[in-house]
C-alpha cells in the first residue's frame, strides 16, 4: 500500500470491558466517551457500546468499546460479544478483593471465546478509595505480569488514568495489526472477516465498505 493509498483510511477495532458487576465498567466507559460519571448507575442489562476515535501515525483509529454485563445471569449473552474483540479491559474494584480474584476467570473466558489476538489490560478501578483499599498495587502488577497483561489503576470518579488506559490498548491493537503487514490484500480480507473495518473514503469523501459486524459466526 502506497502512502497515497493510506490517505482517508480508518481502522475500527472492537474492545470489550469485562469484570464482575459493580466494579465500575459502565462509568469507566462513560467517563472516557462522554466525560460523565453517574454515582448511582445501575447494572448494565445486556450490552451497550460507544465509539471513540484517536489519531495514530496520521490515521484515524476508531475503538468500538463494548460494555458487557458482569452479572452471572447475563454471562451467556456476553460470551458472544468476545468474538471479534481485538482489545479487552479486565476490570476489578480495588476495594473488593473478590472482584480481583475473579479476574483470572474473566481472562479464561476471554481467551476461550475470542478469535483474534487480543491486547489486554488489567484495570484496578476506584483508586480514589485508597482508604478502603483491599488489593495492593503490587498484587495487581504481579497478576498482570503473570498473565502477560498491561496494568493500570483508574478512577472513573476523578478521571485518573481512564483515557490513558483506553488509548494504550488502542495503540497496542494498532501495533499488533501493523506488525502483520497491513499492505497485504489477503490480510485486509482477514481483518474484514474478523470485524476490523478498513474504511476508505471515496473520491467524493463518502465512506466505502462500512460493514462493521459483531457476533457473526
Amino acid at each position: 500500500m502506497s502512502s497515497s493509498d493510506d490517505e482517508g483510511e480508518e481502522y475500527l477495532f472492537k474492545i470489550v470491558i469485562i469484570g464482575d458487576s459493580a466494579v465500575g465498567k459502565s462509568n469507566i466507559l462513560s467517563r472516557y466517551a462522554r466525560n460523565e460519571f453517574n454515582l448511582h448507575s445501575k447494572a448494565t442489562i445486556g450490552v451497550e457500546f460507544q465509539t471513540q476515535s484517536i489519531e495514530i501515525n496520521g490515521k484515524e483509529v476508531k475503538a468500538q468499546i463494548w460494555d458487557t454485563a458482569g452479572q452471572e445471569r447475563f454471562r451467556a449473552v456476553t460470551c458472544a460479544y468476545y468474538r471479534g474483540a481485538f482489545g479487552a479491559l479486565v476490570v476489578y474494584d480495588i476495594t473488593r478483593r473478590d472482584t480481583f480474584e475473579s479476574a483470572t476467570k474473566w481472562l479464561d473466558e476471554l481467551r476461550t471465546h475470542s478469535d483474534t489476538t487480543v491486547a489486554m489490560m488489567l484495570v484496578g478501578n476506584k483508586c480514589d478509595l485508597e482508604n478502603i483499599r483491599a488489593v495492593s498495587i503490587d498484587e495487581g502488577k504481579s497478576l498482570a505480569e503473570q498473565e502477560g497483561l498491561f496494568f493500570m489503576e483508574t478512577s472513573a470518579l476523578d478521571s485518573t488514568n481512564v483515557t490513558k488506559a483506553f488509548e494504550l490498548v488502542v495503540r497496542e491493537i494498532y501495533n499488533n495489526v501493523s506488525r502483520k503487514v497491513l499492505n497485504s490484500d489477503s490480510y485486509k480480507a482477514e481483518l474484514s472477516v474478523n470485524r476490523v473495518s478498513l474504511v476508505s473514503n471515496g473520491a467524493d469523501g463518502s465512506k466505502e465498505g462500512q460493514g462493521f459486524s459483531c457476533c457473526s459466526r
